[in-house]
């Protein structure tokens, strides 16, 4: 059966490491029907974490694709990683999803992956509602975590229901909008339920709260609006249709509460998600260029409109080769149809058509705008690459992902491995934007770099697995980077003659860092005409070419300002080449006068611990040339928030562990480059030498 747009919903649940994402899209599969029993992260058994990793460790490391259906509604599910190493599966769904729902621990509230992943949302502006999980474990409060995300994430909690006791207590929710509580029965998994009305002692907090819900929505309906202003009896769809404005909006996000665990709360959660959340007709028309002139275009989400999708996942299938999950945002592509890649400029045929259900596959006929679903047969393929019609092409805006941090270096066992090995990273590579392959002249191994020692150790462990190849695999090393303190005025006269034409080049150029962040920025300050305008493109190329190679310990140099202002050239000897030659000429010369520094990666890393270890942790990360940024108390734990270079985290968790007896959690992830102090400084460049 094909949904009308209006009853298709694209959803990404979302949230920190073990907040209880996939435990939740588990019982949302139960109670759609999608699942006829239901499979636990901690036994291995969860149908969304179907790779062997994942089993293996209890997390999920890549995002999963499904479809379910609630109340004549489809759902399109993705079920995304909470861990930070692999914020890029984050990152690409949240790209193509038109709702989210954010997941929350009842008792760590806003961790700092949830500050993560509600970032990347607000950057696709991505409407999103939030499932306070977990309130029957020791120590939940809902409360502490609505105002956490009113001070951490900046957001506009508004709390839809409230909760009825907590941890071994929590027994239902009062739900705030038809102002009834449930109770759930255990012996039906939850399918049953009863609705009874309000308990005493809990009638004052629900029309507390119920007043608070009306004036945070009363201004997007007028009905609600003189209802709410004349203390009418207000209707409930009044409050859904103002509840979902605001939340289309951005104005506000809907906070529900439950157990996905114990199974309460998640049909409502459904309820929420087919009433508040958009539809891909209630999302603006996607915005793209046309590839031609630069010129800004829309597709509006129409069957009828001109065909486009993006391609926002690619994955290595054994049965079927590469599969290339798309987004559809106008038109509609049938099975076997020819596509043109506007981002490769490459015409391409669609062999079959598949709607995934994590690793299991079901073949379709033909998708239409507001489908999410794999495609197979296409070739030189990327993430981020746009498909459209060739008779009116667009090119939408293409995701941007984090540069790596860490790196290993990996060598083929035998001969035979060693062929395998290339097209192996290269498939990897090609999967995952943020695992880059190089090579090192200097040594002549292979270097792989990731997010961090869980990312190359889990690409490391699929190379061996699923792959079948045998690699030796060296210790992790720092992403370290260079920059420059100062700017300084750099002339270079490149003059070669070999006989017949010669090389000549002449340029003047200011070298010196730019914002941190910006990259590498070229200006042409060049008048009248001093160097040709066909070679001017040619100094910068030959700049960011000198890049690469840094003058401290050959770490690329980044965040680097150029200006070209003044030069000569000749009528015959100049090329394109002898300027390019001339302007990494330039660089490198620049670089040694500039006061070069070193940069290293530092994380944000948050610890979570009995306060009995609080002193040996904070010691710890102490000698690991950690600040302490702030210190929290929870009912049953303190948490240290800190900035730590990536280099001294190394074997942390096993540190942790023995310090803590295994009592003692912490996550991490990238805050910025900062300059590594002079001691530190001399044993690297010692160490590259």
């Amino acid at each position: 059966m094909v949904y009308p747009l209006p009853q298709i919903r694209n959803i990404g649940i979302m949230a920190h490491i073990d907040a209880g994402k996939t435990t939740a899209t588990e019982r949302i599969l139960f109670y759609t029907g999608r699942i006829h029993r239901t499979g636990e992260v901690h036994d291995g058994g969860a149908t969304m974490d179907w790779m062997e990793q994942e089993k293996e460790r209890g997390i999920t490391i890549t995002s999963a694709t499904t479809t379910c259906f609630w109340r004549d509604h489809q759902v399109n599910v993705i079920d995304t990683p909470g861990h930070v190493d692999f914020t890029a599966e984050v990152e690409r769904s949240l790209r193509v999803l038109d709702g989210a729902v954010a997941l929350f621990c009842a008792v760590g509230g806003v961790e700092p992956q949830s500050e993560t992943v509600w970032r990347q949302a607000d950057k696709y502006k991505v409407p999103r509602i939030a499932f306070v999980n977990k309130m029957d474990r020791v120590g939940a409060d809902f409360t502490q975590v609505v105002t956490m995300m009113r001070e951490r994430l900046g957001a506009n909690p508004v709390p839809i229901q409230i909760p009825i006791g907590a941890g071994d207590l929590f027994t239902g929710i009062i739900d705030i909008i038809n102002m009834k509580a449930r109770f759930y029965h255990e012996e039906s998994r939850g399918m049953t339920f009863d609705e009874m009305e309000i308990p005493a002692d809990m009638v004052g907090e629900a029309e507390m709260a119920r007043e608070e819900m009306l004036e945070a929505v009363a201004e997007y309906d007028e009905a609600l609006m003189e209802s709410y202003l004349e203390s009418d009896e207000i209707a409930t769809e009044d409050i859904v249709r103002a509840i979902r404005a605001a939340t289309i909006d951005g104005h506000v996000t809907p906070v529900a509460c439950g157990s996905a665990f114990k199974n309460k709360g998640v049909q409502r959660l459904l309820d929420y998600i087919v009433h508040f959340l958009p539809s891909p007709v209630d999302v603006p028309a996607v915005e793209g260029v046309d590839p031609d002139s630069d010129d800004v275009l829309t597709r509006p989400s129409d069957p009828e409109a001109p065909f486009s999708a993006m391609v926002f996942k690619l994955m290595s299938d054994s049965y079927v080769g590469k599969l290339s999950f798309i987004r559809v945002y106008s038109g509609r592509l049938k099975s076997g149809g020819a596509v043109y890649n506007s981002s490769q400029l490459k015409n391409q045929r669609v062999g079959r058509i598949l709607q995934m259900h994590a690793n299991k596959r079901e073949e379709i006929d033909e998708v239409q705008c507001g489908d999410i679903a794999a495609v197979v047969g296409l070739k030189k393929v990327r993430t981020g690459d746009t498909l459209c019609d060739k008779s009116d092409q667009i090119l939408l805006h293409r995701m941007e992902f984090p540069e790596p941090v860490i790196s290993v270096a990996i060598e083929p066992k035998t001969r035979a491995d060693n062929d395998r090995l290339s097209d192996t990273l290269a498939k990897l590579s090609e999967e995952d934007p943020t695992f880059k392959v190089g090579y090192n002249a200097e040594t002549g191994q292979t270097i792989v770099s990731g997010m961090g020692e869980l990312h190359l150790e889990i690409l490391v462990d699929r190379m061996m697995r699923e792959f079948k190849v045998n690699a030796n695999v060296g210790t992790p090393q720092v992403a370290y980077k260079e920059s420059l303190r100062r700017e300084v005025d750099q002339e270079i006269r490149f003059v070669k003659q070999t006989g017949g034409h010669g090389q000549f080049a002449h340029v003047k150029v200011k070298i010196g860092p730019s914002e941190p962040g910006a990259g590498f920025v070229f200006e042409n300050k060049i008048v009248g005409g001093a160097i040709p305008r066909e070679y001017i493109p040619s100094v910068g190329k030959g700049i960011e070419s000198a890049l690469g190679n840094g003058v401290l310990a050959g770490y690329p140099i980044v965040d680097v300002r150029a200006e070209l202002y003044d030069g000569s050239s000749h009528d015959v000897d100049s090329s394109d080449m002898a300027f390019q030659v001339a302007g990494s000429m330039a660089m490198r010369q620049a670089a040694v006068k500039a006061d070069p520094v070193l940069l290293e990666p530092v994380m944000n890393v948050e610890v979570v611990t009995p306060e009995d270890y609080l002193g040996d942790v904070m010691g710890d990360l102490s000698a690991r040339r950690g600040r302490v940024a702030g210190l929290v108390r929870r009912p049953d734990a303190q948490v240290v928030a800190c900035s730590v270079p990536l280099s001294e985290m190394f074997g942390y968790a096993t540190r942790l562990r023995s310090l803590t007896q295994g009592r003692a959690i912490f996550s991490m992830e990238f805050e910025n480059y900062v300059e590594v102090p002079k001691s530190v400084r001399e044993a690297i460049i010692e160490g590259k030498k």
